[in-house]
């Protein structure tokens, strides 16, 4: 069995589900890509736990977790299976870490990137919360802790924005603030170099670094993919540039 890679995405809004532009084409490309996998994990920025969840339904349900948009948006509902299979590797790897809770299904961090890259809705997925008070190290140990699942056919996805300041989000702006710019490209240079220390003590960046992860539910999903990377990966970058002003959609592929 081929060893799956490992997946960051830049998810952004809620509206890239439905809208055909430059951040849902290179969804499409990558998913053409990647092997198929026997499970997807996905770590997303909106399950957000005191501790550390992972659900085990058979049948995850749809959660449209977002407000405020067209109705389109929230008629997508998808239909993937659950891997109690899986799920229960995981929470092996984890030990007492980590619980099964299927109060959550699968949220719009999952679904709005799933539905582009896999939108025959054919591959099983469960889903790891983010502690909400655990550090970057504790995010990247437990990456670590489940990169075993790659050897067995499971593509560890993690969804968030590496910038992610919705406080200032400016809807015309097709680009990014100067210190999102900044920010950004201080952890990709990291990130390509595995200078994985630098990205976890990325509050050393200063203002752009408080500015661009005012909470860690963004960026955690990052740290998880890093921590499940090894030296034979190489690194894709894509989709590689802020928009909003506040948001990244700078995505890695670890191969």
């Amino acid at each position: 069995m081929r060893r799956m890679p490992v997946l960051f995405v830049g998810h952004g809004s809620p509206m890239n589900a439905i809208e055909e532009n430059e951040y849902t084409r290179e969804w499409k490309k990558v998913g053409n890509k990647l092997p198929k996998p026997q499970a997807i994990l996905s770590v997303s920025a909106h399950w957000v736990t005191s501790g550390t969840r992972i659900t085990d339904s058979p049948a995850p349900r749809t959660i449209h977790d977002m407000y405020g948009f067209p109705d389109e948006l929230y008629k997508i509902v998808y239909q993937a299976p659950g891997s109690p299979r899986f799920a229960q590797a995981a929470k092996n790897l984890l030990g007492e870490t980590a619980a099964i809770d299927n109060s959550w299904g699968f949220d719009h961090g999952t679904w709005s990137v799933l539905h582009r890259i896999y939108p025959k809705a054919d591959i099983p997925v469960f889903q790891l919360s983010v502690d909400a008070k655990a550090s970057p190290e504790w995010h990247f140990q437990l990456g670590r802790a489940l990169a075993s699942l790659r050897e067995q056919g499971v593509l560890i996805f993690g969804s968030g924005n590496v910038v992610h300041n919705l406080a200032r989000v400016n809807w015309e702006a097709k680009e990014g603030y100067s210190w999102a710019e900044d920010f950004d490209g201080y952890i990709k240079s990291r990130v390509l170099s595995r200078n994985y220390e630098s990205v976890l003590s990325f509050r050393q960046a200063g203002a752009p670094a408080s500015l661009a992860v005012p909470s860690m539910d963004h960026f955690a999903p990052l740290l998880y993919v890093l921590g499940a990377s090894d030296e034979k990966d190489s690194v894709l970058v894509f989709n590689d540039s802020c928009v909003l002003g506040s948001l990244s959609m700078t995505s890695y592929l670890f191969d």
